[in-house]
């Protein structure tokens, strides 16, 4: 395992981290918190025209650059430092990761440019009212009806999927866990969004009634595939999550730099010293977990990447967690304002800490995969 990164690499973690720091700043990352897309049109095109964000991890032969997820890593990693909202995560680590896995080539090289290209925000409906991310929680059906597939049930706590353009569905048909492709104005879909702890990151419930869908890949075999794509998104998650408490971390040395108590400022505190010092022990410990699940991905190796991802996203969403907790605790009263950002990154923490399942479900896909 190999953890250093390239001059290439390092290059364009600092392009990345540029154009956050110029487009998702505190004041915008507020103003779209408010705004019922969560995201600036603007902006989503330039991540793909100018920065080829979108087309990262794509091959090359459905319009993208072929990177690898380390490279890909780098990136969400800069993103959950700016606290980047909008459907970043909902449309490369969930839908395009989706697409590749299944195994259908021409959905691949119908669905796959659009999104390389910034032209196509995707999600994946998978959760539904039991919130779990286990084949048995799907229930939404699926039936083969003169016509083509029609859908009928509902999906909550879908990422982006008040806004998406195309949806992505796993569904139960008579032969099993499959996946289907339903475009934003079917007939039948209704999407509502729903309130949400994390404003920066917008889920919806979609309601499905015989809504007609493209099959994708063969019926009843999707289930391997969406396991590898949460397993995928799970690690970049991870990185997300790292990215945001380096910042919590950052923000925390910086006050307690400046802020002055008792004639001195509160960083010579032996408390704050150590304070600090925990954090930064649990990011780099969360660092290493997420670059070992990068590293993971792009073996390739099924079984090692069901583990590194488990373990990846049970360690780094607790860590994010506490650090961000101990980021208010170190700013003090200032720190619980709706002024100050660290309540929203610890928003973020506690949103992210669930959004693929919890520490502890984590934990114990990691222990059964173990075998322990």
């Amino acid at each position: 395992m190999d953890l250093t990164f390239s001059e290439e690499q390092d290059e364009l973690r600092k392009v990345v981290r540029s154009f956050l720091a110029k487009h998702s700043d505190e004041a915008e990352v507020r103003r779209l918190a408010a705004d019922p897309r969560g995201y600036d049109g603007v902006v989503w095109r330039r991540m793909a025209t100018e920065l080829g964000l979108q087309a990262l991890a794509v091959p090359e032969e459905y319009g993208g650059f072929g990177f690898r997820y380390v490279d890909l890593g780098i990136v969400f990693e800069e993103a959950g430092r700016a606290l980047l909202g909008g459907p970043y995560f909902a449309t490369v680590a969930l839908a395009a990761e989706a697409l590749l896995r299944c195994d259908d080539e021409q959905a691949r090289r119908d669905l796959l440019p659009g999104i390389a290209s910034g032209e196509t925000v995707a999600t994946l409906a998978l959760t539904e009212e039991s919130g779990r991310w286990e084949e048995p929680g799907i229930r939404l059906t699926a039936h083969d009806r003169a016509g083509g597939w029609r859908l009928t049930g509902a999906k909550t706590y879908v990422p982006d999927g008040h806004l998406a353009d195309l949806l992505l569905v796993a569904a139960r048909t008579p032969r099993g866990i499959s996946l289907f492709a339903v475009e934003a104005d079917a007939p039948g879909l209704t999407r509502t969004p729903m309130p949400t702890l994390d404003q920066t990151r917008k889920q919806a419930r979609l309601e499905f009634t015989t809504t007609p869908a493209r099959l994708l890949g063969t019926e009843g075999t999707a289930w391997p595939a969406l396991e590898r794509t949460l397993a995928t998104a799970a690690v970049l998650l991870a990185a997300e999550q790292v990215g945001g408490a380096a910042a919590a971390l950052d923000a925390a040395v910086d006050y307690a730099r400046i802020r002055v108590q008792y004639g001195r400022p509160i960083g010579s505190f032996q408390g704050i010293k150590h304070k600090c010092a925990d954090m930064l022990v649990e990011i780099e410990s969360a660092r290493s977990a997420a670059y070992g699940g990068l590293w993971a991905l792009d073996t390739d190796d099924q079984a090692e990447i069901a583990i590194a991802a488990a373990l990846a996203q049970a360690f780094c969403s607790e860590a994010f967690t506490r650090v961000a907790a101990d980021n208010i605790q170190v700013h003090g009263g200032i720190g619980f304002t709706w002024e100050h950002p660290a309540h929203l990154y610890f928003k973020r923490a506690k949103s992210s800490e669930v959004l693929l399942g919890t520490p502890s479900y984590h934990r114990e896909l990691l222990a059964t995969r173990l075998g322990i």
